[in-house]
């Protein structure tokens, strides 16, 4: 049974009901006090403790993904290939190649009612792949939603759009499906034509788990900033009918996602051309619980590199479509009105930057504001990513 299911969680609270019933039953009967007696009241209150905390254990997991399937548990760090059809695929495939850069996996709990309900040629489909970046020498589980059109015959020649899509910390990519509805939501757009055919990659910030990079290059260590600038794009071309132009691919993430998102579409302008930051850090502060550790081996102007109004401020301005969005009674609101009045002179004397915001009266730092504010970010990507230019070669 998967790590992520919930029907793990319904067994084990299930079984931590029959031990607690086990001991009350038994408890009397293991009144003497003698040396066997005793050892079962210990062994009955052991099992019954470790099952209590099992199931308060995968119920803190199912809720914020610190880790999304049992090997991720048990071997953190490694990443070994589960190979399986694409999900939701229905047509013979090659046998992947075992140095491909985007491989099949069954890892991170997808189940069906996570996705549109039909056929790829109706719905789309949803694919749950292992990546592994050649640059950065990390991996990491995603799940892409390929549209319909992708599957039409009419557009075999065509490349798409990509929007590369970030949950926030702790978070797995399966947020973005089951608490977010993204897939769905996402097709619902498009099929009233509120967004164009895209390319959605679900993934997660902190691809060296259980450690918050925040997205940046660690000294010494994750490289996870040219994981999602160079080797996420590069991976999903290899095996993705993708548009090759940097004006057809954007990023959108919520909390420790979007500070990501914004960040990597201003230090990389020449492969994201528009962020989408809900809720988002607009310098990246290490955790105070210490998961993120020294991000920057005590260097300042490193540190600074990373601190969005200070690039606005003292770099030329990037080529890129911001949007920013936020609740007026959000912890961040302020951090967010301080960023805007920065961003918005800069882009007035800079047409080739943009900066909007969206604000609803309220609302916390929860999925539910989130999944509120989603299908309006969503359309504003669409709208900002340029067809792309390029086509498959005829034969």
């Amino acid at each position: 049974m998967n790590l992520t299911s919930s029907g793990l969680v319904y067994a084990l609270v299930a079984l931590a009901v029959l031990t607690v019933l086990a001991t009350l039953w038994f408890w009397p009967r293991l009144a003497p006090q003698r040396l066997l007696p005793m050892l079962g009241r210990i062994c009955l209150l052991t099992v019954t403790q470790l099952t209590v905390l099992a199931v308060c254990a995968l119920a803190v997991n199912h809720t914020y993904g610190f880790y999304s399937s049992w090997d991720d548990l048990l071997h953190p760090g490694d990443a070994p290939l589960a190979l399986a059809p694409p999900v939701g695929g229905t047509g013979k495939s090659s046998p992947p190649k075992t140095d491909a850069l985007v491989q099949p996996t069954t890892e991170g709990g997808l189940e069906a009612d996570d996705v549109p309900q039909g056929t790829p040629e109706q719905v789309g489909r949803v694919d749950s792949v292992l990546v592994h970046g050649k640059e950065s020498g990390l991996s990491d589980q995603m799940f892409i939603y390929l549209p319909p059109e992708y599957f039409n015959p009419k557009y075999a020649r065509h490349r798409f759009p990509v929007l590369l899509s970030l949950a926030g910390f702790p978070g797995t990519p399966l947020h973005l499906l089951k608490e977010m509805d993204e897939p769905k939501t996402i097709w619902d757009l498009q099929r009233t034509g509120k967004m164009e055919p895209t390319i959605v990659v679900m993934a997660r910030p902190s691809v060296a788990a259980p450690r918050d990079t925040e997205c940046v290059n660690v000294p010494g260590g994750p490289q996870t900033e040219t994981w999602f600038a160079k080797d996420v794009p590069t991976a999903l071309r290899s095996a993705y009918r993708v548009s090759r132009s940097a004006g057809s691919w954007g990023v959108l993430g919520y909390s420790t996602g979007g500070g990501c998102a914004l960040r990597l579409a201003a230090r990389f302008p020449d492969t994201y051309s528009a962020a989408a930051g809900l809720h988002a850090d607009y310098t990246v502060v290490p955790d105070p619980f210490g998961s993120s550790g020294d991000l920057y081996s005590g260097n300042p102007g490193l540190a600074q590199q990373y601190d969005l109004a200070w690039r606005l401020q003292n770099m030329p301005a990037p080529k890129v479509s911001m949007l920013v969005v936020s609740t007026r009674t959000e912890d961040n609101y302020p951090a967010t009105q301080q960023f805007l009045s920065v961003a918005q002179p800069v882009a007035a004397a800079h047409p080739e930057f943009s900066v909007e915001s969206l604000f609803l009266p309220d609302g916390g730092h929860s999925f539910d504001t989130w999944r509120r504010e989603l299908p309006a970010a969503l359309e504003w990507m669409s709208d900002r990513l340029a067809p792309p230019p390029d086509r498959e070669p005829r034969s």
